[in-house]
């Protein structure tokens, strides 16, 4: 298929898969179903119906969406030309990432979910998937677009992943300010939250699209203070760690803003493709923490709380 084609195909199939999302007023719902059964067979009539059963449990459910998500950015990658599908394997490297985390895991005799079919949006998991050692994750990784993670631990592994992740999905122009602020929240989580230090390589890279000022920073404000704008906007309102959620839930009201701006992009390029991706990803997240409600007789309330910290900061900024 010729390029300005794909481009065309791409665009049309990023609209119309879009236009499937079960959306914010659906999802309330389903988190105000009364008991995760309900919230099940609602399911059943939305793409997410492709992978949710009834008998799972809050996690399986929560589980077959994200691999509904993968599904269909794999459909959508199959309409695009290869340089659209580069940069959607960019952004949908986040799942390469947990399938690493897990075999990590199932290295150490410990069981999980079955790593996502990745397809086209895979980098390197048909490798990876044949490990049997850190070692050999790490000399993988060393050897793609991964980089070298600067250590075989499960903790250097992980955290240089996601560090290169974000450098990578921000050299997609529409996503820059989706990976510096979201990479930006991770690691005000991971230092003043959890409390994990980082490795010299992931430290690096953080640096290199957050500043070497705020990744050195010896508190939460001066970290806050010293960021680039281009992730700055994610800290707006918030004075100390214990408010990250609320950010988060910004960083996600921002990502499903500029999505639907993408969406309305004119002209048959690939910024559609890259706002279906977005739209679908949100899609995915408020789906999963509905399920999350109806599972444990909530209701929607704390459903709405997140939804709406989100857009007052949205909002605000």
């Amino acid at each position: 298929m010729r390029s300005g084609a794909a481009h065309v195909a791409g665009a049309v199939r990023a609209r119309a898969l879009a236009r499937r999302c079960v959306g914010p007023a659906a999802a309330r719902v389903l988190a105000g179903s009364p008991g995760l059964d309900a919230a099940i067979a609602a399911l059943a009539s939305t793409p997410y119906g492709r992978d949710v059963r009834s008998g799972q449990d809050a996690g399986a459910v929560q589980e077959a969406v994200a691999t509904t998500l993968v599904w269909r950015l794999r459909v959508l990658a199959g309409w695009l030309p290869s340089a659209g599908v580069q940069r959607l394997r960019a952004i949908a490297g986040w799942f390469e990432i947990r399938n690493v985390e897990r075999l990590l895991r199932q290295q150490r005799g410990r069981a999980g979910p079955a790593p996502f079919q990745l397809g086209a949006l895979a980098v390197a998991w048909p490798r990876l998937s044949g490990t049997s050692t850190a070692d050999q994750v790490r000399a993988v990784l060393a050897s793609s677009a991964w980089g070298d993670p600067g250590a075989a631990t499960a903790h250097a592994i992980v955290l240089g992943m996601r560090t290169s992740w974000a450098l990578r999905a921000a050299a997609v122009p529409a996503a820059q300010s989706w990976a510096a602020g979201g990479l930006a929240l991770w690691v005000a989580r991971e230092h003043w939250v959890t409390g994990q230090a980082f490795s010299d390589t992931a430290r690096a890279r953080a640096a290199g699209l957050l500043g070497r000022r705020a990744v050195e920073a010896p508190s939460f404000a001066a970290f806050v203070a010293a960021l680039p704008a281009r992730a700055a906007w994610a800290f707006d309102g918030v004075a100390e760690p214990g408010d990250l959620w609320r950010a988060e839930a910004a960083w996600w009201a921002r990502l499903d803003h500029d999505a639907h701006a993408l969406l309305r992009s004119p002209g048959f390029d690939d910024r559609p493709a890259i706002g279906a991706a977005a739209a679908l990803a949100v899609d995915a997240w408020r789906v999963r923490a509905a399920v999350a409600g109806a599972a444990d007789g909530t209701g929607a309330a704390p459903f709405d709380a997140v939804i709406n910290a989100g857009l007052g900061k949205r909002a605000a900024g």
